[in-house]
């Protein structure tokens, strides 16, 4: 039995194009995740879904129930694959996450989706904490330009620096290639 497992982070459509919330980059991460989500499947290894949901119903994404919140088409959960509702950017915060990864004796996550600065982050650094082998597949994540102290800070140099964070003390950061030719 495979002691690896795939965490789907919030690949959903209000962070496409026709979504509240687009993130640069979003498709081709998206079809990034998919092609890790199929060798997992190929491998028997499990996936597991992420989906946040904003429980306020003014939130600005997210909204429980709505079409922007469900999971995108282009990664959808297969029949029988878990699928988690978590309400903060740490996956493992008050989900079952956790359990789920226990129970089947995981110690290695792969780590796809959105937002590279915020849940991809939480979740690996979580996955870390937790002791499990965290890898993030880098191209198969994605996220938006953000603003601070007037500095606007393109996606691409956002995703960088976060990346960077993450390979040097939480994980090991794959691109796609690479993961899929292990």
């Amino acid at each position: 039995m495979s002691k690896r497992a795939i965490i789907v982070v919030d690949l959903q459509n209000d962070y496409f194009a026709s979504g509240k919330l687009p993130l640069v980059g979003i498709d081709a991460a998206a079809a990034n995740a998919a092609r890790v989500i199929a060798a997992a499947r190929a491998s028997g290894d499990p996936v597991i879904h992420i989906r946040h949901e904003f429980v306020r119903p003014d939130a600005p994404f997210f909204v429980a129930g709505s079409p922007g919140a469900q999971i995108h088409g282009s990664v959808q959960p297969a029949e029988g694959e878990t699928v988690i509702v978590k309400n903060y950017p740490n996956s493992f915060r008050d989900t079952p996450l956790k359990q789920a990864l226990d129970v089947k004796a995981i110690e290695d996550v792969v780590i796809v989706g959105a937002m590279s600065h915020m849940c991809i982050d939480a979740t690996a650094r979580a996955a870390a904490d937790f002791s499990y082998k965290a890898t993030v597949v880098h191209d198969a994540c994605a996220t938006r330009d953000l603003a601070f102290g007037g500095v606007n800070v393109p996606a691409a140099q956002v995703h960088a620096a976060f990346m960077a964070a993450l390979g040097s003390s939480y994980g090991t950061l794959v691109s796609t290639a690479d993961y899929l030719s292990r």
